[in-house]
């Protein structure tokens, strides 16, 4: 909770979220905004000021570079908005995961050398008074009002009403870290918790090889798929997994799977399933190398560095592909505008 009067709610407050559909909502009646590639913030002014993540947790003591920014907020004012790490001109989340450390010393080293920035896209109070009953397209004019004074550190999401305009910043952004589009209701109330926005992402195809696998936590069924890309030199890189398999396919694979259990399958000096970190501490991350002979298609949202940013889907089997087949030069790299050509005041 919030100390003094100057705020007309209680903070941690839930943020409102999106529905992913396939489709952008047609026009009249929506907005539409890059989705940037960060952590989702609360922002609150004060005196000590608070940076709140999704889930209600304090962020501020990660990213002490960003205090002035909060505290040359008006007084009573709350933004919606994402903490990023810009690095070449597009975000970059591994560098922005690396902040959150426990270790104060490399909290303030890393403040130094990859500095975050916010990114608003709501106002949700402004100088003591509530906006969330307030239409998306009141609070947005407020916000754009508020732009020029906002303090260093911040920069205001771009916003149109103007369905081409979204669909054209959907591919051209993509290069600025932006990962898809959100449309959001001009007349809707801020309402917390609830997927009242629509989102769509990007969503492309490769050809992996399966280069492992982990059980699942019942033992009689495959978990999830390692899943891997040859380089140039003919290294197979681990470059992320698939999981969520039909339960009738998660068990007729084991076997499948058990006969192809190998020594190794990810090369020596190539990338290999991550270990035991904090971000899965207590995990069972333990998986069975198999030689890389099967290859699926699957689909991802997302690229970080040279690997799928989350859990991929499978779309189907190729045995028509042989494995070598399955290269690196497959993953497309988005060419456009650098972050700070998008966002505004940035």
């Amino acid at each position: 909770m919030n100390s003094g009067e100057s705020f007309p709610f209680d903070s941690p407050i839930v943020p409102m979220e999106a529905v992913v559909k396939d489709e952008l909502p047609s026009p009249p009646g929506w907005a539409y905004e890059p989705k940037w590639d960060g952590f989702r913030v609360v922002a609150w002014s004060g005196s000590p000021p608070r940076l709140d993540s999704r889930n209600a947790k304090p962020l501020l003591r990660y990213f002490p570079e960003l205090q002035p920014s909060l505290e040359g907020l008006p007084e009573g004012t709350v933004v919606d908005g994402e903490v990023v790490v810009v690095l070449d001109g597009m975000q970059n989340f591994d560098a922005l995961q690396n902040r959150v450390h426990p270790a104060a010393s490399r909290v303030e080293k890393l403040s130094r050398e990859t500095p975050a920035q916010l990114v608003a896209f709501d106002l949700l109070a402004l100088r003591g008074r509530d906006l969330r009953a307030s239409p998306f397209s009141g609070r947005r004019a407020a916000l754009e009002a508020l732009a020029p004074d906002l303090p260093a550190g911040w920069s205001l999401t771009p916003s149109t009403r103007d369905l081409e305009v979204g669909k054209r910043w959907f591919h051209e952004f993509e290069s600025a870290g932006c990962d898809g589009i959100v449309a959001k209701r001009l007349n809707g109330r801020y309402v917390e918790g609830k997927r009242d926005m629509v989102k769509v992402k990007h969503r492309r195809s490769v050809d992996v090889v399966v280069g492992g696998y982990r059980l699942h936590k019942l033992g009689d069924r495959v978990g999830s798929l390692l899943l891997g890309l040859y380089d140039s030199r003919g290294q197979l890189h681990f470059i992320g997994h698939t999981s969520g398999l039909k339960e009738a396919d998660a068990i007729s694979l084991l076997s499948e799977l058990e006969d192809l259990r190998a020594e190794e399958s990810f090369g020596h000096e190539a990338r290999q399933p991550g270990g035991e970190s904090r971000w899965a501490s207590g995990k069972d991350l333990s998986w069975i190398p198999v030689a890389p002979k099967l290859v699926a298609q699957i689909s991802y949202d997302q690229l970080t560095g040279e690997r799928f940013r989350h859990a991929t889907r499978l779309e189907r089997w190729r045995p028509d592909k042989d494995s070598k087949d399955c290269t690196m030069d497959q993953l497309e790299r988005p060419e456009g505008p650098e972050f700070d050509q998008v966002v505004l005041g940035g």
